[in-house]
C-alpha cells in the first residue's frame, strides 16, 4: 500500500507469481467499496525465483495506476515502483535540511544523483540555473519529468542511468556542477561514483543517507579526494527503530563552507 499524506489517496499493489488475478474486477470493486480512499489498484507480475518483492512489470487493474502527493513543495505522481520516503512529514524535514546545507545560488548548476522521482533536486530547482537528475529506475525518471512539468520547471533534465556510469560520463563531458546531491541506497555510493563526483570538483556535496555507516565510509573516501565534512545531522524518519537518516555537507578544500 502507498498512502499520499496530502491528498489521502491510496495505491494498492498486489504481487502475483503469474499473469492475471482471477475475478480482478470484483476484487477492485469490493476493495474500493470498503475503502474509498483506494484510488487505484495495480498488479505486479513477479515470476522470478529470488527474494526481490517487486518485478519491473505492472498492470493497472483500476484507476490511473498512480496517486498524487506533495513533498517539499514538489507535486509527486507515485506508481507502484516509484521510490518515495515512507515518512512524508519526516522527509519534509530531511529535504529542508538538505536544501539549507546545499545553499544553491542563482546561476549555479545542481546535479542530483540517485534522484528517484526528482523530489530533492526539484525542491531546490527554483534556486538554481540548471538541474540534472540521474536515476536507474525508468518509471521514477518519467515521474521526475512529469513532476518538473507540473511545477513549470523548464531548466531540469532527468536521465535514466546507473549513477556511477552517468557520473563518469558527465565528468568526461566536462560538466562542472556547483553542487552535487547524493542520495544512494543503503549500500552507499560505489567507487566509480565517488571518483567521478570528485573529478567534477563541485564546491559542495550534500549526502543524504539511510545508512550512517556507509555515509561515513563514503565521506572518508571523499576526504581522500580533497573534501572535508563540515556538517552532519541525523533525521529520525523511522521512529521506534534503530535506523535514522543522515544529511552531510562536504566542501572542497579551499572552498568556503
Amino acid at each position: 500500500l502507498r498512502d499520499a499524506v496530502t491528498t489521502g489517496e491510496v495505491l494498492a499493489c498486489l504481487v502475483v507469481n503469474g499473469e492475471r488475478l482471477p475475478r480482478a474486477r470484483e476484487f477492485c470493486d469490493g476493495l474500493r467499496r470498503a475503502h474509498p480512499e483506494v484510488s487505484t489498484v495495480v498488479l505486479n507480475h513477479n515470476t522470478d525465483n529470488t527474494n526481490v518483492i517487486l518485478s519491473e512489470r505492472c498492470t493497472v487493474l483500476c484507476g490511473e495506476g498512480f496517486i498524487r502527493d506533495e513533498l517539499s513543495g514538489v507535486p509527486v505522481r507515485l506508481g507502484a515502483l516509484s521510490f518515495y520516503q515512507v515518512n512524508t512529514e519526516g522527509a519534509n524535514l530531511l529535504y529542508a535540511e538538505a536544501a539549507r546545507l546545499a545553499a544553491v545560488q542563482p546561476g549555479e548548476t545542481l546535479l542530483d544523483l540517485y534522484c528517484g522521482a526528482g523530489t530533492i533536486g526539484l525542491s531546490m530547482a527554483r534556486s538554481c540555473k540548471k538541474l540534472i537528475g540521474v536515476e536507474i529506475v525508468p518509471e521514477a525518471v518519467e515521474s521526475a519529468r512529469e513532476n518538473a512539468a507540473a511545477m513549470g520547471v523548464t531548466h531540469a533534465e532527468f536521465f535514466c542511468a546507473d549513477a556511477g556510469e552517468a557520473a563518469q560520463r558527465l565528468a568526461e563531458s566536462g560538466l562542472a556542477p556547483d553542487v552535487v546531491v547524493l542520495d544512494p541506497p543503503r549500500k552507499g555510493c560505489d567507487a566509480a561514483t565517488i571518483d567521478a563526483v570528485a573529478r567534477m570538483a563541485p564546491s559542495r556535496i550534500v549526502m543524504v543517507s539511510c545508512n550512517p555507516a556507509t555515509a561515513a565510509r563514503d565521506a572518508a573516501l571523499l576526504l581522500e579526494r580533497g573534501y572535508r565534512t563540515v556538517s552532519a545531522a541525523p533525521v529520525n524518519l523511522f521512529p521506534r527503530t534503530k535506523h535514522t537518516e543522515a544529511v552531510l555537507l562536504l566542501v572542497r578544500d579551499g572552498a568556503s563552507s
